[in-house]
């Protein structure tokens, strides 16, 4: 038997550089078939098919957990939105393509839309956690804001999150023409 040379060190276990993001990502899932009561670190680490030591060293609380799981749907959402409105035409009505977005959300998008507002509504009881919800309002902002202005896009923001909230609780849900309806007053005003 082979004796290890002096100062030689032993690794532990296979290098894992992506169990972080493994982990975060479990952590979504997890939300989405049990909601924020539902994540601990065992459920988190069994979603993720990691052992329990894993989800407490990377991440030491459950706040810490529920906190890389809202930056990770926000930047999610944020960069399908950036790719969506890349993708529009730059005569495209803006109002009609923001209805046609928040239906997709509320149809065939709806589990990844409850998944995000839960972890963005769970900041209300958990303070650590609203740095990364204002990070997300800030981001809707500025998106909004770069295809109409800094106002327009704040009230844009709001209107869109309302809009998504309202529609994924609402029975039956409002009509693409309602939703519609409710943008284009928000980008043009009221008819005068």
């Amino acid at each position: 038997m082979a004796k290890s040379e002096p100062g030689a060190t032993r690794r532990r276990g296979p290098n894992d550089p992506e169990r972080r993001a493994r982990i975060a990502k479990a952590a979504i899932e997890v939300v989405a078939q049990r909601g924020i009561d539902g994540v601990t670190h065992r459920s988190v680490a069994a979603a993720a098919g990691v052992p329990l030591g894993s989800t407490t060293y990377h991440f030491a609380t459950l706040d810490d957990l529920l906190e890389v799981a809202l930056h990770e749907a926000a930047e999610k959402n944020v960069h399908a939105l950036k790719e969506w409105e890349a993708a529009l035409p730059p005569d495209a009505d803006f109002a009609a393509a923001l209805a046609d977005l928040v239906m997709g959300y509320i149809n065939e998008q709806y589990r990844d839309t409850v998944v995000e507002y839960d972890l963005y509504v769970a900041a209300l009881h958990r303070p650590a956690l609203r740095k990364a919800s204002a990070a997300w309002d800030d981001a809707l902002i500025a998106f909004f804001g770069s295809r109409t202005d800094p106002l327009t896009g704040r009230l844009l923001a709001g209107l869109f999150c309302g809009l998504l909230m309202q529609a994924a609780l609402a029975d039956p849900r409002p009509t693409r023409d309602e939703i519609e309806a409710l943008f284009r007053r928000a980008i043009t005003g009221p008819a005068v």
